[in-house]
């Protein structure tokens, strides 16, 4: 495509949105078809369907005309890669696309409507594991391609695509591979569309997450387990030693008392706030209802966004130890373990935080018990600065693909591979995708609003068009290896599945 019509005007992508409307059945089968392919990561017994799901977008990129597709496999007993690329616009940014064809499993089985990998549309939104996480959103991003390809024959942009199988299994693969591959991978700019909504015609720009510390703090007291009625009063209690750890970690009022945690957190400017107040919707009365609440807790200094998005948190997930059957057992345990994680603003990072909750700890562990803190897995967050051009382009392709601006929200969850793309890669991460807070992701009845598949390719194809004929983007530098390094950053391991879920 010409980078200006005739009369100097920017050419526009009319051609390639209304191909998407002359296809939206075929787009539709075709997202069913992926769909009825169980690929469920996390279960040896659906090794097949993996790679069944893989080849499937590997024969979607080449019937578009994408180059050198192919099927990388990176751990010998992971889930592949599908790699695609086509470089032939010369002199324009290169985008990389990202996206998983890999789905969480379906238990429990008995409270779906309709079978889990039978796709069944029902009031506007399409029934099925994966539709909305991710297969949908991918293949919305593919559908662009096709799209801009059918009606052009070519692409406004240089294209790279990498799509995971693991992303709810660990993303080892990926890590892996984009570890040791970031030149093979360099670009201007990712996209990403496996994010959401605040509500239905609400478009979105994610521009910040969380990071993630997940660890757990082992408690020991005598060498073996103990009877209550012949040790009690003298015999160490692991699992009181850690309920009293819990306690002087956080307090009532959701400030955690860990000293230097606070150190680098950064307040919010107006500029930000500003941004944030476009969202229409209520959003303290929103989580009321999702969770069946009707008081919020936390810092209440902080408005429940602020809390949400861009302040540290330390949860508890489980204790593990002593007697936990029906009936009573009069034991003292002799070891007792708790999961504990801390949500991190990008301006912290987990390695940092690591050797602060262990001193702390260590400050508040109770004579008689010896206690260890043991990291699972950890993640830096991610920051996007608002006014990098392709944030700005992708606030134009919202505006014009939905008529109104979009909001920008931060993400208080973790989405491991942002880390590892802006730590490797270090190119702006856009997420716009087009999910919704209601479409019971990772649960029974997995759906995804039909409409906003669709919405999906068109904000793609606008986003894609005004990065490859916009003058404010064409005068920026162009995508080079990522030779010259800064000292890595904090280790972007990817939990098991989405973390910020």
């Amino acid at each position: 495509m010409p980078a200006h019509s005739p009369s100097g005007a920017m050419p526009t992508p009319d051609k390639a949105l209304a191909y998407v409307e002359s296809h939206r059945e075929a787009f539709l089968d075709d997202l069913k078809a992926l769909l009825r392919i169980p690929s469920i990561s996390t279960l040896p017994e659906h090794h097949d369907d993996m790679r069944r799901a893989a080849q499937f977008v590997v024969d979607q990129l080449n019937a578009i005309g994408m180059k050198k597709v192919r099927l990388i496999q990176p751990l010998k007993d992971g889930h592949p890669l599908v790699y695609g690329e086509w470089l032939e616009a010369k002199g324009k940014p290169t985008i990389l696309l990202y996206g998983h064809y890999d789905v969480q499993p379906v238990d429990p089985i008995e409270l779906w409507k309709s079978p889990p990998f039978e796709p069944e549309v029902r009031g506007g939104n399409l029934y099925a594991r994966g539709a909305v996480d991710d297969k949908g959103q991918m293949l919305a991003l593919v559908k662009s391609l096709e799209s801009l390809m059918r009606a052009n024959g070519t692409l406004p942009v240089n294209i790279k695509i990498l799509i995971e199988g693991e992303e709810e299994a660990g993303g080892a693969s990926i890590e892996k591979y984009v570890r040791e591959h970031p030149d093979e991978l360099a670009c201007d700019a990712v996209l990403v569309a496996d994010t959401g909504m605040p509500a239905p015609g609400v478009p979105a720009i994610i521009y910040s997450l969380r990071g993630i510390l997940y660890s757990e703090i082992i408690a020991k007291g005598a060498k073996r387990d103990l009877h209550s009625g012949v040790f009690g009063g003298v015999a160490p209690n692991p699992l009181h030693a850690l309920a009293l750890v819990l306690a002087g970690l956080k307090g009532v009022d959701g400030h955690i008392k860990i000293p230097g945690l606070y150190r680098k957190v950064r307040p919010i400017g107006e500029k930000e706030r500003a941004l944030w107040a476009r969202n229409p919707v209520d959003e303290a009365a929103l989580l009321k209802h999702e969770m069946g609440v009707d008081t919020l807790v936390g810092e209440e200094q902080y408005p429940p966004l602020e809390r949400m998005w861009a302040r540290p948190t330390l949860e508890v997930h489980g204790f593990v130890g002593g007697f936990t059957g029906e009936g009573a057992k009069t034991v003292i345990p002799a070891e007792g373990k708790v999961k504990v994680s801390l949500r991190l603003p990008p301006e912290i990072r987990p390695a940092e935080v690591l050797p602060l909750l262990r001193k702390r700890v260590a400050a508040l562990c109770p004579p008689g018990v010896t206690m260890t803190v043991e990291e699972v897995h950890g993640g830096a967050g991610v920051l996007v600065p608002l006014e990098n051009v392709y944030m700005l382009v992708a606030e134009r392709a919202l505006e014009q693909e939905w008529g109104k601006a979009p909001v920008f929200m931060r993400e208080g969850g973790s989405i491991p591979v942002g880390a590892l793309f802006d730590s490797e890669l270090r190119a702006p991460i856009i997420f716009m995708g087009t999910g919704l807070p209601d479409d019971n992701i990772h649960a029974p009845n997995e759906k995804y609003n039909v409409s906003h598949y669709y919405h999906l390719m068109g904000q793609a194809i606008r986003f894609l068009h005004i990065a490859g004929n916009d003058p404010a983007v064409a005068s920026r530098p162009r995508a080079r290896k990522p030779a010259a390094r800064a000292p890595r950053r904090a280790k972007a391991t990817a939990s098991s599945g989405k973390a910020r879920r």
